[in-house]
């Protein structure tokens, strides 16, 4: 797959142009609604978004080709159990090579339920000499050399590309299974899915988070890092190369994670791409990994350990955090040469929200905020449930709908202003603008309650209640009138499970009253 970089550009936009009328405003729907005042340049929004990370069960589905979310190859031997099959031989790339006799392998694709994704004619394109198949839910129409169209029934799920036999000389390669009527724009000028694209034209920033793969990411070098040509995406992450190519159609600013093993050489190779192909326009967010206080994230150990090695704290945690902050120092620097200067950057240091103690001894270690830009936090409207809380999960899993909001609105949402008063505070105090990297709802069961099968039901229908849109709106508002800054919603397009309801939206053709509040307020509270 080649990428293209272009800078104001959208799928089908020279068609579109030809055509005008109706078909111009469904080929280049946020052209025509900005004609009409119904919609936000990402210039003006306040507000950035979270995407959802790449796996074949992802019901965000972000690209046409739908193979670059499949999962990674599932070695099979005939007459045993599932996945018994030896290690399997692939390229540098990712693709099956060569296959021992009675064996094959297997990779599910679009493992979304109830229908929730397009159905139709599946082109599968591919290089090389073997025998590919298709099977549950689809039926084949048509075969012939490199390309393999399938009839896909969604509404009996997922379906799966097993790889029977291949040719060791000329294996099977560059395999692509491409969305119903995109078989002829997919390489270059559509990539992207046009309704995800709609779907996030309003936002200013894209934080990658979770399309980088990074928590507990084992990239430690530039050759470790995700390409293009890589046969799926859900193994190292989104190549970079895609991501600035979506900014650049979005006209969106990126917010790039790096890695926690990341060195200096990979540091400055990103820099200087993300400087050679993004947009002049637009700013780069830079931040070091994700959450370096959080428990439960390999890169927070790690930081710990390399702080106590380097004497910059007694205890693991303080030496985590100033390891972090003179981390985060040193990749910014890198990111400053390559730039020459700071216009276009934005360096984020990210803390604890509801723990000010921890930001301020980040900003102050090393004076890291004469080199930083903004503080970010994540001022979740919290509710963690578990059985020995106050209140427990099993009390709460015996609660009305009502009740769940009532306690979200009295004291989870005077809980995040507060949070963000005091993280404002810290931020002010050493002249750094408030952020945020994530945002939302944040009730969900731990520590036990997560198991709670009643308590998930009913916390998922507060999330489809019309009241959270309500209290999102108020939140909105609170952290407008506190002074915050960016703030990136957490997250994009995903299911809700008893491990959260982060989603604004469950799947693509879904809606929400979360969702609604969050683009409805956008629109209303332009920079």
């Amino acid at each position: 797959m080649r990428i293209t970089v272009r800078w104001a550009a959208w799928c089908g936009l020279g068609v579109a142009l030809l055509l005008g009328g109706p078909m111009a405003a469904l080929l280049w729907p946020r052209a025509a609604a900005e004609a009409q005042g119904d919609v936000l340049t990402p210039a003006r929004s306040r507000l950035g978004i979270n995407l959802a990370g790449p796996a074949d069960w992802s019901t965000e589905q972000p690209f046409v080709d739908v193979f670059k979310l499949s999962r990674e190859w599932i070695s099979q031997r005939e007459g045993t159990g599932w996945g018994q099959g030896p290690k399997l031989a692939l390229d540098e790339h990712g693709w099956v090579k060569q296959l021992e006799p009675g064996c094959l392998a297997d990779t599910p694709l679009c493992t979304i339920p109830d229908g929730h994704y397009p159905a139709g004619r599946y082109v599968c394109l591919y290089e090389g000499q073997g025998q590919i198949e298709f099977w549950n839910t689809v039926r084949e129409v048509s075969r012939e050399p490199g390309r393999i169209v399938v009839e896909v029934d969604p509404s009996k799920g997922g379906f799966w590309l097993r790889v029977r036999t291949v040719d060791p000389a000329d294996y099977p390669r560059n395999i692509r299974v491409i969305m119903p009527g995109c078989e002829a724009t997919y390489e270059e000028e559509e990539p992207f899915d046009p309704g995800f694209l709609k779907r996030w034209a309003e936002f200013s920033t894209i934080r990658f988070m979770d399309f980088m793969l990074t928590n507990g990411s084992g990239t430690t070098t530039w050759d470790d890092r995700p390409e293009p040509t890589d046969a799926t995406y859900t193994t190292r992450g989104v190549p970079l190369e895609v991501m600035v190519d979506l900014c650049n159609r979005l006209e969106a600013n990126p917010w790039f994670c790096i890695p926690h093993l990341a060195g200096d050489t990979y540091v400055r190779s990103f820099a200087e791409q993300v400087q050679r192909e993004l947009a002049p326009g637009l700013k780069v967010y830079v931040e070091y990994s994700n959450e370096i206080w959080n428990y439960g994230f390999s890169q927070t150990k790690y930081a710990g350990n390399k702080g106590l090695e380097l004497g910059l704290g007694e205890e693991h945690w303080e030496a985590g955090w100033a390891y972090s902050a003179r981390r985060s120092v040193e990749i910014f620097a890198i990111f400053e040469e390559v730039f020459r200067g700071t216009d276009r950057l934005v360096r984020v240091i990210a803390s604890q929200a509801a723990n000010p103690y921890v930001s301020e001894q980040k900003l102050k270690f090393g004076n890291a905020y004469e080199h930083c830009d903004a503080l970010a936090i994540a001022p979740y409207v919290s509710m963690n449930l578990s059985p020995a809380g106050d209140p427990s999960s099993d009390a709460v899993a015996g609660w009305t709908v009502d009740q769940v909001l009532d306690y979200l609105e009295r004291k989870s949402l005077p809980e995040a202003v507060q949070w963000i008063q005091g993280s404002k505070a810290v931020a002010d105090r050493y002249g750094v603008e408030l952020i945020a990297y994530e945002a939302g709802q944040h009730a969900v069961g731990v520590g036990g309650g997560e198991n709670n099968e009643t308590l998930t039901r009913l916390l998922q229908a507060a999330n489809r209640h019309e009241r959270m849109g309500r209290i999102y709106t108020r939140y909105l508002d609170a952290w407008r009138d506190g002074g915050g800054g960016l703030m990136c919603m957490f997250s994009s397009v995903g299911a809700w499970s008893k491990w959260g309801s982060w989603g604004l939206i469950e799947y693509t053709d879904d809606d929400a009253p979360k969702y609604r509040a969050v683009l409805d307020w956008n629109r209303a509270n332009p920079v």
